[in-house]
């Protein structure tokens, strides 16, 4: 599964090698055919190294094939592990080892998983892949707290795939010194859509939901128009309470429209979970 990730080291490449920790780290397995052990250490790292996803080089040197290169690293015994990082020596191990060990010694240099999520879902964002971004940025949230870099690309998803609401209060939570043009761009989307989101029409009707609430056609065709300005929580609020007093109101209009903004929110919106859960409720 993990074949051909490793480098063979040999006079020729040695330095070239380690000339590449200078970008990424290196780590070399010192092994020989007849030390199986050495063998599954070769094994080990390659699963450990193809989970890094090009964060972590692998090379193998076979001791008995290239001694005089063995020699220059001092090899005593087998299995021996070392890492390189910027050119230079930066960590190693000798003796039996296992996945659990490799994989602490690794850690020290190399970053967590969490952060390589972090990289990966911050390039999606790069490519505006903002749907699938998103529900890996959410879950990363809590790995890094208070960290505006997660908060303003979380930002970005939700401004971009017109979750308004929820984008402005996250963005009040952005410190004054992370202000930066990426926070300013996204004020300014959220202050265009707000102008956009209060024509003449919603508030007309506003107003005459303000003279008398229970006015379930009002309600209606107010939620209609929330929907289509992405004021998407305010139209499910009203929507809901519309369906717990009648729920066939308009030969099942209502229903209908909320489901679709459910739908059209997504699985992993927060808002969508909130009111799917109370329409769910309603319906069985």
């Amino acid at each position: 599964m993990y074949e051909n990730l490793a480098i063979e080291l040999n006079e020729q490449n040695l330095q070239q090698v380690i000339e590449q920790s200078m970008q990424t780290p290196v780590v070399i397995s010192f092994w020989a055919p007849s030390v199986p052990e050495t063998a599954e250490v070769n094994a080990l790292l390659e699963k450990i190294t193809a989970q890094y996803q090009g964060q972590l080089v692998l090379a193998t040197l076979d001791c008995e094939q290239q001694q005089a290169v063995a020699a220059q690293f001092g090899v005593r015994g087998l299995p021996t592990v070392a890492l390189f990082k910027n050119g230079q020596p930066a960590d190693g191990s000798a003796g039996p080892q296992t996945e659990e060990s490799l994989r602490t010694m690794l850690s020290k240099h190399l970053p967590s998983q969490e952060e390589m999520q972090l990289k990966q879902a911050l390039a999606l964002v790069d490519n505006q892949d903002y749907a699938q971004a998103l529900p890996v940025l959410r879950q990363l949230a809590t790995c890094f707290p208070k960290n505006s870099i997660v908060a303003l690309a979380i930002a970005e998803c939700l401004v971009e795939t017109a979750q308004f609401d929820e984008a402005e209060p996250l963005l009040a939570t952005v410190p004054m010194q992370d202000q930066d043009s990426k926070f300013k761009g996204l004020m300014a989307k959220l202050e265009l859509h707000k102008q956009a989101s209060d024509s003449p029409e919603i508030r007309s009707l506003e107003e005459k939901l303000a003279t008398n609430s229970a006015n379930a056609e009002v309600s209606f065709d107010l939620a209609v128009q929330y929907s289509q300005v992405n004021r998407q929580e305010e139209a499910l609020e009203l929507l809901i309470t519309i369906l717990r007093k009648d729920l066939n109101f308009a030969d099942g209009n209502a229903k209908k429209t909320m489901m679709d903004i459910l739908a059209a929110l997504g699985q992993g919106n927060p808002v969508a979970g909130k009111y799917r859960r109370q329409l769910y409720s309603l319906l069985y």
